[in-house]
């Protein structure tokens, strides 16, 4: 089984939020789903394919990770995260295999509980727009709201992050 973890902070608040991309990406693909809480997390699950948002609030996310990997028994290759970075610029959308946090709260955090970095990734850049634009505070930053404009575009990112979640699926499928 493939466990694809959108990041982001629970409640309606954070929905529409820079920090919350991670989950909008999941709930474009469990749309047609009924979501099911399981090991602090919202699930849903298609054919061999778990989609998970962390309801544990961004900074904690690895208490999920950590329990759904237990109870389900998933290889870290078969894990990939999805969440912001607000170093990408906006739109930009990068996959990896492994790497650092880059100091965000999330991804400390699981590689914290698994103690390793080397498991798969889909960063979705938040960066602002404007290259003149420099971010004062980070945390406001990432928990304000996409812009009207940034709004506009995002259907079109959310598609390429779900393009590089069913190209890490079917590689995996194919070696498994």
């Amino acid at each position: 089984m493939k466990l694809i973890i959108g990041l982001g902070n629970p409640g309606e608040k954070h929905a529409k939020t820079r920090h919350n991309i991670g989950f909008r990406v999941l709930d474009s693909i469990c749309d047609d789903y009924s979501l099911m809480a399981k090991c602090s997390a919202l699930i849903c699950k298609q054919e061999d394919v778990l989609y998970a948002k962390p309801q544990t609030f961004m900074n904690l996310s690895g208490v999920a990770v950590i329990a759904l990997i237990q109870y389900y028994k998933i290889d870290l290759a078969d894990i990939l995260v999805v969440y912001d970075d607000k170093d990408i610029k906006f739109g930009d959308v990068r996959f990896r295999e492994q790497g650092s946090s880059a100091g965000h709260n999330g991804m400390n955090s699981i590689i914290g509980v698994l103690g390793t970095n080397e498991f798969s990734r889909v960063r979705i850049g938040v960066a602002p727009t404007d290259e003149e634009a420099v971010i004062h505070n980070t945390a406001d930053y990432v928990l304000s709201n996409f812009s009207k404009d940034e709004e506009a575009v995002l259907s079109d990112i959310i598609i390429e992050a779900k393009q590089s979640i069913i190209e890490f699926v079917n590689k995996k499928h194919s070696v498994s």
